[in-house]
């Protein structure tokens, strides 16, 4: 079974990247064609940036030269994702509308002069946006070039103007009903902030200490509901005028910030597609790769995912752009396949030789294509050429790190105990702990009806949980589940209330065996020993058992001594474990797989560390094909069977060698 994108990629997965042809004249469009065909292209992104070009002046469009180039593009064999360009609107719109550019938290209004610059809650800015995505889809929704629409481009920009003011009030009405309302969740009761009209109520913009952590929580999910509701505005007008079996998608940043609900954006898109570029070279990059994978694939909840933008050249440390080795482009883009994906796209196809992006990696680099780049390129596109029958089949998981964006952003905020608090490193942390051991993992909410599915729940950071999470945490873990939740856990509610007489909420506590009276963060650099040899950092509690659980590790210094660090609870037909402090260096591993152990999760078959082993399945029946990623560089030997697509072989009955950096795709079933 294929999706909507696969059937109209005549089965294949999709290979390419963001074209930008306006950049370039006839004799490198020449190239491209000549090029593509070379690389096996079949996808690519167009129009992303080119607001200026198709409406060079309010209300007048010049369609002209993207109709030739997806003439040409349709002529050559290559499928075009077609994108809206408001990302970038153009400098006329900054002129006649700049009340429409963003003002920062401390009240400074940008201008035109680099992309993403523009106030999603500005009327403006909405009517122009929708206006360009409809006659882009009036024009174009039934060119055969067209096999997926683009809205929009990496939605990101926060804006705190007085447009966003008055569309915070109205969202806030929505949401809360009444003036007491909002009063009683935010607590304005507190330091005599208590609003007695709607107009006092501004976005949490600078102040001279704290902002109201209620506030500043609604306004963050106001914000993601504003960027979804500017998405849905131009996805429907696409699909009033778009050609059946054309997916409508934007591109999803997966960063270590995060200002959208990822969970309600893959519910509204047909196709989720993210950006990912990793944080780290080597065997990091391969397991951040993965962590950008999963979590793809989890927010649609089993819908068809894209990659839809990595480098071809490019990782991100720090300071600088560091390349990717000899071999990377195919391995990285066969775990984005392995995880889930159904192709793997570039930013972008030809490297510019002008603009704020110059230095940013393409498939065609500067040196052209004689160069080691272009021939990486080349020959990922004609591995996953073959890799046609993958296309559609699906990832299925035992284990999941839970992962709610409420949390993550009143995690964020001002005030907290400890300032090293940080739900993204705890995130992948957690993610990379079960990578390690071998395992797929999804992420899933807390509130997701469906935790059946899963025999281990890992929750690193959850602080935030309503009550109604709570309960069905609970309850999935009477019913045999295994579940690791880790200190700072379900300490305020959904209002970002603290829970009263005793942490964590209490359904959940009933769960976990025990009750936390008091927070003891550690200074920096500091660690603290535990009993059974291990150590940790950063933070400590002091709990008692509430029922009949059971220390795994204690305490042995200071006021702490002798008190639970490490607790289980057989609960039910379950366990829930909990952990006061953060587990350093391989203990927090060791724990990791003592409850995959517990659980009854294994990898899919046994590896060698920094081998990766992920199978896809069909939908329905039987068969699957698991791929096989070494990232180290020595050779590693796994034992499986199958019919191996990337040599077109089967695999000998004593397995395989894998070379240092090297893949297989076997056919099993």
């Amino acid at each position: 079974m294929t999706g909507p994108l696969t059937e109209r990629l005549g089965g294949r997965l999709a290979f390419g990247g963001d074209y930008n042809p306006e950049q370039w004249d006839e004799a490198v469009w020449k190239e491209d064609d000549l090029l593509m065909r070379w690389a096996h292209v079949n996808l690519a992104t167009v129009g992303v940036f080119s607001w200026a070009l198709l409406e060079p002046e309010e209300g007048r469009y010049d369609f002209g030269w993207l109709d030739a180039h997806l003439d040409r593009l349709h002529a050559n064999g290559v499928a075009v994702d077609l994108a809206t360009p408001t990302a970038s609107p153009p400098p006329w719109f900054t002129l006649a509308h700049p009340d429409a550019m963003p003002v920062t938290a401390e009240g400074v209004r940008l201008s035109h002069g680099s992309r993403d610059t523009y106030c999603l809650a500005a009327p403006a800015y909405r009517q122009a946006s929708l206006r360009i995505a409809t006659a882009l889809a009036e024009r174009y929704g039934g060119h055969p070039a067209v096999a997926m629409w683009h809205v929009h481009n990496e939605y990101a920009t926060v804006c705190w103007c007085d447009h966003s003011a008055a569309a915070f009030r109205t969202w806030l009405r929505a949401r809360h009903g009444t003036l007491d309302a909002v009063n009683e969740a935010w607590g304005t009761a507190f330091w005599s902030q208590r609003y007695g009209s709607w107009d006092q109520i501004l976005p949490p913009r600078a102040t001279q200490w704290h902002r109201n952590p209620g506030l500043a929580l609604d306004f963050r999910r106001f914000w993601s509901d504003e960027a979804l509701a500017a998405y849905r505005e131009q996805r429907d007008a696409i699909r009033a005028h778009a050609g059946p079996g054309r997916p409508v998608t934007t591109n999803l940043m997966l960063p270590g910030y995060q200002v959208l609900d990822l969970w309600s954006f893959g519910r509204e898109v047909d196709v989720v597609g993210i950006d990912h570029y990793p944080a780290a070279p080597g065997i990091d990059a391969a397991a951040d790769t993965a962590f950008g994978a999963d979590r793809a694939r989890s927010f649609g909840g089993g819908k068809p995912w894209l990659l839809i933008e990595q480098g071809a050249n490019t990782v991100y440390a720090g300071d600088r752009t560091l390349p990717k080795e000899p071999g990377d482009i195919l391995r990285h883009s066969l775990a984005h396949i392995a995880h889930g994906s159904d192709g793997a796209l570039f930013f972008q196809w030809r490297q510019s030789k002008a603009g704020a992006e110059l230095w940013h990696s393409a498939m065609v680099p500067h040196a052209g294509p004689d160069s080691r780049v272009f021939r990486e390129v080349a020959d990922t596109g004609a591995v996953l050429a073959r890799l046609g029958e993958v296309a559609g089949s699906v990832v299925r998981a035992q284990a999941a790190v839970l992962h709610d964006s409420d949390c993550w952003w009143a995690l964020d905020g001002q005030g907290l105990p400890s300032a090293s608090l940080d739900y993204h490193g705890e995130l992948r942390r957690a993610h990379r702990a079960l990578w390690d051991a071998g395992v797929t993992t999804d992420f899933a909410h807390p509130a997701d009806p469906d935790l059946s599915r899963y025999r281990l729940l890992v929750a690193p950071a959850l602080y935030l949980l309503s009550d109604a999470a709570a309960e069905a945490l609970r309850a999935w873990v009477e019913a045999g589940g295994t579940l690791l939740v880790q200190h700072f856990a379900a300490v305020v509610d959904d209002r970002h209330h603290a829970r009263l007489g005793g942490y964590p909420a209490e359904p959940l506590r009933e769960a976990l065996g025990v009750r936390v009276e008091e927070f003891r963060p550690l200074p920096d650099g500091t660690a603290l020993r535990l009993s059974d040899g291990s150590t940790g950092s950063e933070w400590s509690e002091s709990l008692r058992v509430t029922a009949p659980a059971e220390a795994v590790a204690t305490y042995t210094d200071g006021m702490l001594a002798g008190r639970p660090a490490v607790t289980r609870h057989s609960y039910g037909a379950g366990s829930a474990w909990y952990t006061s402090t953060r587990l350093e260096g391989p203990a927090y591993g060791a724990l990791v797989a003592r409850l995959l152990a517990e659980a009854g999760v294994r990898p899919e078959v046994p590896v060698p560390p920094g081998v990766e082993a992920v199978r896809r399945h069909r939908p329905s029946g039987s068969g699957s094909w698991l791929f096989l990623l070494n990232h180290t560089a020595a050779p590693a030997t796994v034992r499986a069977e199958g019919h191996d697509l990337l040599t077109a072989r089967p695999l000998p009955a004593a397995g395989l060698t894998l070379p240092p950096g090297g893949a297989a795709i076997l056919r099993q079933g």
